[in-house]
């Protein structure tokens, strides 16, 4: 039995769709079951993290666990954390693969590296996953790509290594099912860079349109992404980032190669699958 947490998201539903096919028996934490839109045969179950004992009902006979953090504050996740890994290691030690982000290793501070803490102090198995960027956050851009036909956002040259949201299902998955992956990090990225004017150029391809990029000056830009994230300190922390990669482009490593025993997926293969989000 494999319990995943954030299940309807771009890569839990995923995980949830790999486990299935694979005879895998999972239950999918939800806050309604009754709503909830899920593979046959899994179980959905009411719990939240900001309740942790929620959780834990549902652990019995759980072996893995499959951890998406669904807070972006750190005070919160400092409380939180511990408790959520102290409700999973009281209740059989199942092995947790978690989903933290590339710069945990460089902001100790943040809520990835906070989880990641909780989680190794609590002396439960783990894996952890840092994928750098996640293609589908591109999809932010399909309003404008849809009825302009222009993407206006800041650092065009900023260039990333995003990576197809299925791979990361793939090596959770393998990082589930087998103990190979104890105690190990991986950093999960795309086969190449790509800026993100480059994007929206591929993006235009796959669609079958001409789609262009307007550059638009950070400080213009900021309050619209302060919006968006709900969150000054993300939207500063992406904008500096993005910055960044101007200069220096993001890493790319073949961690996604050593697990899967096959390349990344290109941002172009990921565009050619969604190319319908953004006709």
């Amino acid at each position: 039995m494999i319990l995943v947490t954030g299940a309807t998201g771009n890569v839990g539903r995923r995980v949830l769709a790999r486990l299935t096919a694979a005879g895998h028996s999972v239950r999918a934490v939800v806050r309604d079951p009754s709503r909830a839109k899920l593979p046959a045969g899994v179980a959905a179950v009411a719990a939240d993290l900001a309740d942790p004992e929620t959780v834990r009902p549902h652990l019995d006979g759980v072996q893995a666990v499959f951890l998406i953090w669904p807070f972006v504050d750190t005070a919160a996740t400092v409380q939180l954390a511990p408790r959520v890994a102290h409700v999973l290691a009281s209740a059989g030690s199942p092995r947790v693969v978690y989903v933290s982000a590339a710069y945990a290793d460089t902001d100790p501070d943040s809520f990835w590296a906070v989880v990641e803490r909780a989680i190794a102090d609590s002396g439960l198995p783990w894996t952890v996953l840092r994928p750098t960027g996640i293609a589908t956050n591109t999809l932010g851009w399909a309003g404008a790509i849809r009825t302009e036909g222009v993407v206006r956002w800041p650092y065009g040259t900023a260039a990333r290594s995003l990576i197809h949201q299925d791979d990361i299902a793939a090596v959770a998955v393998e990082a589930l099912t087998s103990d190979r992956h104890d105690r190990r990090t991986y950093v999960l990225t795309g086969p190449e860079t790509v800026t993100q004017a480059e994007q929206v150029r591929i993006i235009g391809t796959a669609v079958g349109r001409d789609v262009r990029w307007q550059d638009v000056p950070a400080e213009a830009f900021r309050p619209m992404l302060v919006e968006a994230f709900g969150n000054p300190a993300f939207a500063d922390a992406a904008l500096a980032s993005w910055a960044t990669m101007v200069e220096k482009p993001e890493r790319v490593t073949d961690d996604v190669a050593t697990v899967l025993g096959r390349p990344a997926r290109t941002f172009a293969q990921w565009a050619a699958d969604h190319a319908a989000d953004f006709a």
